[in-house]
Formats: C-alpha cells, sequence, structure tokens
C-alpha cells in the first residue's frame, strides 16, 4: 500500500494562496510554533504536510480571516477535533462593507498583542508606529485590542502594499476626529433623554460612513 504524498512548506503555500492571499512561509512557521500544527520531519530536517496537516491549516486560516478567532480560542477548537467533536458553529463577523457596521456583533473582541499582529500581518514596527500617532490603541485601561484595532491594523497591511503610509494614515485619523466631532455637537440636544444620545450617535456615525464612503466612490468615479 502506497504511502500518503507529503509535501513541502512551498508546495503546501503555493496550494493555499489562492484561498489565502496573506499566506506566508512565515505564518505558517509561526503557527507551528504555536503549537497548532505539527507538520512531519524529513531526515534532512525539512517539512512535509500530509492532508490533514493542510486541512488543519486550512481550518485556522479561515477562521482566523473569517471570525477573528484569537490563538487561544483557535487551539480549544483544535483540541475538539482532535478527540473526534465538532468544534463550536460560528456566524461570519467579517466586516466588509460600511452597512455591516449597522449590526454589529455583540461579543466584545479581545486580543493580545501576539494575536494582533499574527492576525493582521503587522510587523512589530508597524504595529508600534501606528501606535506612535494613537491610529491603533488597546482598548481604555487594558492591554487588549479590540476589533476597531484588528480593522485598523488589518487595513493599514493591506494599504501598504499600495504605498500608503503613517502620514496618510494620520491625514485619516484627523478626518475621522473631525467627524466625531461633528457627531458630538449634533447629539448635545439628546444628552437629556435616557439613552437618547447613544442612539441618536450610532445614527448618525452610520450616515456620516456611509455618505464619506459615498463621496469618496463619487470623487474616484471623476
Amino acid at each position: 500500500m502506497a504511502e500518503p504524498a507529503l509535501r513541502s512548506i512551498g508546495q503546501v503555500l503555493a496550494k493555499m494562496k489562492p484561498d489565502f492571499p496573506d499566506i506566508t512561509i512565515s505564518k505558517i512557521r509561526f503557527l507551528e510554533t504555536e503549537g497548532l500544527i505539527t507538520p512531519h520531519r524529513a531526515p534532512s530536517g525539512y517539512r512535509r504536510f500530509s492532508e490533514e496537516d493542510e486541512r488543519r491549516l486550512r481550518y485556522i486560516l479561515m477562521v482566523q480571516r473569517e471570525h477573528y478567532l484569537p490563538l487561544k480560542v483557535i487551539r480549544e477548537h483544535l483540541d475538539l477535533m482532535d478527540r473526534g467533536l465538532q468544534p463550536p458553529a460560528l456566524e461570519s463577523i467579517r466586516p466588509t462593507v460600511p452597512e455591516e457596521r449597522k449590526a454589529r456583533p455583540s461579543n466584545p473582541l479581545r486580543l493580545d498583542r501576539a494575536d494582533l499582529l499574527e492576525q493582521s500581518g503587522l510587523t512589530e514596527a508597524a504595529l508600534v508606529e501606528l501606535e506612535r500617532y494613537q491610529i491603533v490603541r488597546p482598548n481604555l485601561g487594558t492591554r487588549y485590542y479590540g476589533r476597531e484595532a484588528l480593522e485598523i491594523a488589518t487595513a493599514a497591511k493591506q494599504l501598504a502594499k499600495y504605498g500608503i503610509d503613517m502620514r496618510h494614515l494620520r491625514v485619516v485619523k484627523n478626518a475621522a476626529e473631525r467627524e466625531v466631532a461633528i457627531i458630538d455637537q449634533a447629539v448635545a440636544p439628546y444628552a437629556h433623554r435616557r439613552g437618547g444620545s447613544a442612539e441618536a450617535a450610532t445614527e448618525m456615525m452610520n450616515l456620516i460612513i456611509g455618505t464619506h464612503a459615498a463621496m469618496v466612490r463619487s470623487a474616484i468615479q471623476k
């Protein structure tokens, strides 16, 4: 009986790339270092991946991209799978368009620094730079990062490919702060109503985000 074929890390990378464009050899090695995947080792020391290793890697990449799960939770899921059990069912929470902000998931995201770096693909130096300009910050009073920090960090990583650097992101941050100032001023008359100010602020935020996106699209078309 023929032994199952094993692939090299380069072959696995090429196979995964169409579905997960951001995957790199460094990321695969990082997941191995974290104990999430355990490829075979040839006598020469090179990694060799079985079909089961690839399925495991594909699952990790999928739940990171679609659900932003931290490594600790992914490890728990993998442990269940190793015992022949089904991991918890998850609904996609991946934000794609401004309209999705009207129905944000209620479960808070809580990432430590290593999780944020791994899931966003940022380097430590890039994250330090984002923090220096307060573009990305931990949740108030904690050392953990939330959903917005991950969204910004992920976007910053992607934008860097197009030459969008910290100078440009500071302009975006300043524009966002001006929009918040408009909301703060407009919401003041609702402050005396119970829950009214929060509801009004949320509605205005969604309207401004949608308007901003439409204006950018209109300007690009021109």
